[in-house]
């Protein structure tokens, strides 16, 4: 008996990685949009002074744009426009 109980284990292991492997992809995606975006965003910064544009360069702004892509920059550009007219 104890050979079913290693062969329920071991399956029950392989069912595990299975389902975790959906999950892992999509967040090494995420994480690689977000460091894309972090590049971005750097190169925002050198034009964004004639444009009139100031977004942070920093790990939460990045991670958002990973998450949203380009509406979050529109977010983004909206909350700036948001604080620096004095609406908030």
């Amino acid at each position: 008996m104890s050979g079913w109980i290693w062969a329920l284990c071991a399956g029950a292991g392989v069912l595990g990685l299975a389902l975790m492997r959906r999950p892992g992809v999509a967040l090494a995606g995420w994480a690689v949009r977000s460091g894309g975006w972090l590049a971005a965003l750097w190169l925002l910064q050198g034009v964004g002074s004639t444009l009139g544009l100031s977004l942070g360069v920093n790990p939460a702004n990045a991670m958002l744009l990973g998450a949203l892509g380009v509406p979050g920059l529109a977010l983004l550009l909206l909350v700036q426009w948001l604080v620096t007219a004095g609406g908030i």
